[in-house]
């Protein structure tokens, strides 16, 4: 079992509510057919609770009600298996390119009991056409420049992207300003997620496509 400190514990509860157990699991994965399988190093299982999945997890706050969302590069599920759980509300598909990722996150999946994911083996880039999301995330997957190209076109022409970032997101936005401009962002923000449940708030880029004209 993976231990988790009292204010950890009081943040989870507040994000998963009922579904707390359902995310213990998920931790539990990580913690080990999830570092067996290299996809989350051996060091950072300690600290899986406070610096992935409820790191991840409360950025729920900012994703409307019955959302489509897809998750690029999930890789081991975060943020995309964080949000599944916290929100049953919300329709995920998680794409992720590797192989032997997506076979752990489809066995993930179906131990949970997640309904509401679906898991895409394809790149970013392939999936435009093919899933066409109100909110795209990304944790950990490149410099917003090269991520917005990636994110932004999986909107249709509309939504937003969630991006988690780190203490550079203020700079990443400034050199993908035209990037993100061309491809039809109109609002572009950095915000702080989880101020008053986690001891470090979560960093979020939030780039708004065509706010004027919401889907019908």
């Amino acid at each position: 079992m993976v231990d988790i400190t009292a204010a950890e514990l009081r943040a989870a509860e507040k994000i998963f509510g009922d579904r707390l157990d359902l995310a213990k699991r998920y931790v539990e994965h990580l913690a080990t057919s999830g570092t067996e399988r290299g996809l989350i190093g051996p060091r950072e299982v300690p600290r899986l609770w406070s610096r992935h999945v409820l790191n991840c997890a409360v950025i729920e706050s900012e994703i409307p009600p019955g959302s489509h969302v897809a998750d690029v590069g999930s890789g081991a599920g975060l943020p995309g298996l964080c949000l599944a759980i916290a929100r049953p509300d919300l329709e995920l598909t998680l794409i992720e390119p590797l192989e032997r990722r997506v076979i752990w996150l489809q066995e993930v999946v179906d131990d949970l009991g997640l309904d509401n994911v679906t898991v895409m083996r394809t790149r970013a880039e392939l999936a435009v056409g093919q899933v066409e999301a109100d909110v795209v995330t990304a944790r950990a997957v490149s410099a917003l420049t090269n991520l917005a190209g990636l994110t932004i076109p999986l909107l249709g022409g509309h939504g937003e992207v969630v991006a988690i970032k780190g203490r550079s997101a203020g700079e990443e936005i400034e050199k993908a300003a035209k990037t993100i401009r061309k491809l039809g962002g109109v609002e572009t923000s950095v915000l702080t997620v989880g101020d008053n449940l986690l001891e470090e708030p979560t960093t979020v880029v939030r780039i708004v496509v065509n706010k004027s004209q919401k889907k019908s």
